[in-house]
């Protein structure tokens, strides 16, 4: 009993340093248990955090409509509590790997990424994102709860795959300990396995969901592979930036497939 005890806390411990570091989700009652939460870990709860993000959204969403906000004010403001609640962790990286990606000379790409300066093309990438995120939410009228946190959660199951997938390309930084606990694709399955359940749930509420069900889920599968292989063919690798495009990406081009069905 002691043991299981121990386990379940433990597994808190490491989902609540999850919020901590991948949302700006304020924890203030935390302070005395800082010691004891595990940093090392967090990536493995990635998807979870993506599911409450959108349940987040999912909720004010539903706020807005009872007040009568019209579709695009709520789908513009979604998109920038989103922002908001990821404190740009993700935007940042993918900002920053547009950068690099934009310098002709692939040896001096990682050191661009590193710099703190945004570029052009990294601006560029926060305006392409923010638009397909805001015009893809907008055109979706119906199950709007059930996409927003499937995007939130499939962009970060993308993370979690690009680390067990492919090599790190730096010897230090934020990413380096993710690829210390994705190990190998039994560290990938866990999160599949939930965002398999959550593409299938409208299935289960309403059998004349099938077509938006299958969509989702292989939307959500292909994208994730597609962006983080893009990203590895181009670098060579991924570091923490391109986790956090890989995010991004995958959040807006799945919303964007989506459109398609709704």
């Amino acid at each position: 009993m002691t043991s299981i005890r121990q386990w379940c806390k433990e597994l808190l411990l490491s989902f609540l340093a999850s919020i901590l570091f991948y949302t700006a989700i304020p924890l203030p009652y935390l302070g005395k248990l800082n010691q004891e939460l595990d940093f090392q870990k967090v990536a493995q709860f990635a998807p979870g955090i993506g599911l409450v993000i959108g349940g987040i959204l999912a909720l004010l969403d539903l706020l807005l409509a009872w007040l009568g906000i019209p579709i695009l004010t709520r789908s513009v403001s979604l998109v920038c509590i989103w922002l908001a609640l990821t404190g740009g962790l993700h935007l940042d990286g993918a900002m920053d790997t547009a950068d690099g990606l934009a310098v002709g000379n692939p040896e001096r790409r990682l050191a661009v990424m590193a710099d703190s300066t945004t570029g052009a093309f990294g601006a560029m990438v926060a305006v392409a994102i923010f638009l397909l995120k805001a015009a893809g939410l907008t055109d979706i009228e119906d199950y709007r709860w059930f996409v927003l946190i499937a995007a939130g959660g499939w962009g970060r199951w993308g993370q979690v795959l690009a680390i067990a997938k492919y090599p790190y390309l730096k010897p230090t930084g934020k990413g380096a300990f993710h690829k210390q606990a994705i190990r190998s694709y039994k560290d990938v399955l866990p999160g599949l396995l939930l965002m398999i359940g959550w593409s299938l749930l409208p299935l289960i509420i309403n059998p004349n969901t099938l077509v938006l069900s299958i969509v989702t889920l292989i939307g959500g599968i292909a994208i994730a592979f597609v962006t983080g292989f893009w990203f590895h063919r181009k670098l060579g690798g991924h570091t923490g930036d391109t986790y956090g495009a890989v995010v991004e990406w995958t959040e807006a081009l799945l919303l964007c497939v989506i459109t398609a069905v709704l």
